[in-house]
């Protein structure tokens, strides 16, 4: 059997001592190309675009984003993520590795993820903050293209304010994973996210619980953040959800999120 494609990319941004934010390493091989897009004041910006098919069954690929003290770093990607099936049996393998100075801000905001059916990918995003860094993170995921049933995906979030746990969160799906299709969970839909807003303004103005329609909310968590989690019947309905809180109630809560969102982008 093929082993797989063996991938990594890194990010480092810095300020640049002139306002601005400078990205001396933007490095990537294999599908992560890594693409430096116009800046919006001081916010450096870059673009991961799927340079080949992956993840596949089989495939590592890891991704590496350090902010240094001070810089703002906006990081989307060019389309959706597609898990696939490969020629090898193993499960495909997605690391991503945050990293946030103080007074630095960072908007991870990658399209969703699709798991195909067949497929199996096992995926990891660890985030480490520094006390007074600012985060808005964007997770979305659609179980299986249109028509088709879901592959097997299991994912998981770690996020450490000045090393300490701030969320822990693992979820699987598809085949494999009992219970994930039931009325309690998914109850039917096939796209689900969540929207991470951490911000030091959160300790003195902490957030309250509030639904968002019949199938997402909006909840502090125990430091200064807040999560929306939603289900949704299909990834447009999703992202409207979380264009909603970010540029609706962002601005009043967090300086990470200057004015409403636009379209399918966000400014930091």
């Amino acid at each position: 059997m093929a082993a797989g494609v063996r991938a990594a990319a890194r990010i480092v941004a810095e300020r640049d001592g002139r306002g601005g934010t400078a990205l001396p390493v933007l490095a990537g091989d294999g599908p992560l190309a890594l693409r430096r897009t116009r800046s919006v004041g001081a916010e450096a910006r870059v673009t991961v675009v799927g340079a080949m098919s992956a993840p596949l069954g089989g495939d590592r690929i890891g991704l590496d984003v350090a902010v240094g003290p001070g810089a703002r770093l906006w990081v989307g990607s060019a389309a959706a993520t597609i898990a696939l099936p490969g020629r090898s049996a193993e499960p495909a393998h997605y690391d991503v590795r945050l990293t946030v100075g103080d007074g630095a801000t960072l908007c991870w905001l990658p399209e969703p993820l699709i798991s195909a059916r067949g497929s199996d990918l096992r995926m990891t995003c660890r985030v480490e903050l520094a006390p007074t860094a600012r985060l808005l993170l964007r997770e979305e995921q659609v179980l299986g293209r249109a028509g088709e049933p879901p592959g097997r995906l299991t994912t998981r979030l770690t996020v450490y304010r000045a090393g300490r746990p701030l969320l822990d969160q693992e979820l699987g799906y598809g085949p494999g994973a009992p219970g994930w299709d039931g009325g309690a969970v998914f109850g039917g839909h096939r796209a689900t996210g969540q929207l991470l807003l951490v911000d030091p303004a959160f300790e003195d103005r902490p957030v309250p619980v509030r639904p968002l329609g019949e199938t997402a909310v909006l909840t502090p968590l125990a430091g200064p953040a807040a999560l929306a989690t939603a289900v949704a019947p299909d990834a447009l309905r999703l992202r409207r959800l979380f264009d909603d809180v970010a540029g609706r109630d962002g601005p009043g809560w967090c300086e990470a999120v200057q004015g409403a969102a636009v379209g399918r982008m966000f400014t930091c």
